[in-house]
């Protein structure tokens, strides 16, 4: 009986010890002062860009307006585009992605409805507006700071 006791003391103690996290808890001010301050090192080394911050914290460009109708929320968009990192590796570089708005990143529906069919915009997307403290993949790791140049064909 002792024997079994202190085999199921045993046993307790190894489950009980997998169950402890020790990782740190996700701060998002700090993530976003991060993706802010490495988004200022990029566009000082890229003077071409001429990009605008929102209130979102989304930094973009417009580089074509496109017609003066603009997509919103609800609409499908059809699009082609190239996403890459900072580091300027490309993750994505599709023609015609057909999809509704809403179904993508919060970036993406920020900054789409900004041009109008035919235009073009450039956006660079703090993690928090992408897809956050997840790895998207191998291609995308957790918190990065995506950039995108869209053409909007249709919506």
């Amino acid at each position: 009986m002792k024997r079994y006791l202190l085999v199921l003391s045993l046993f307790v103690a190894v489950l009980a010890s997998c169950s402890k996290d020790n990782s740190k808890p996700f701060d998002a001010a700090a993530q976003a002062a991060k993706d802010d301050a490495d988004i200022q090192v990029y566009l000082k080394a890229h003077p071409e860009i001429n990009a605008t911050k929102d209130a979102s914290g989304l930094y973009y460009q417009v580089l074509a307006a496109g017609s003066a109708n603009h997509p919103s929320i609800l609409s499908t968009i059809n699009v082609n585009y190239t996403g890459k990192l900072l580091n300027g590796s490309v993750f994505a570089q599709p023609d015609n992605l057909t999809s509704p708005l809403s179904n993508l990143i919060e970036g993406w529906q920020i900054g789409v409805p900004k041009i109008g069919t035919g235009g073009r915009i450039l956006l660079i997307i703090p993690s928090a507006l992408g897809y956050g403290n997840v790895a998207k993949g191998s291609a995308i790791p957790a918190n990065s700071v995506l950039i995108f140049t869209i053409d909007l064909i249709s919506y």
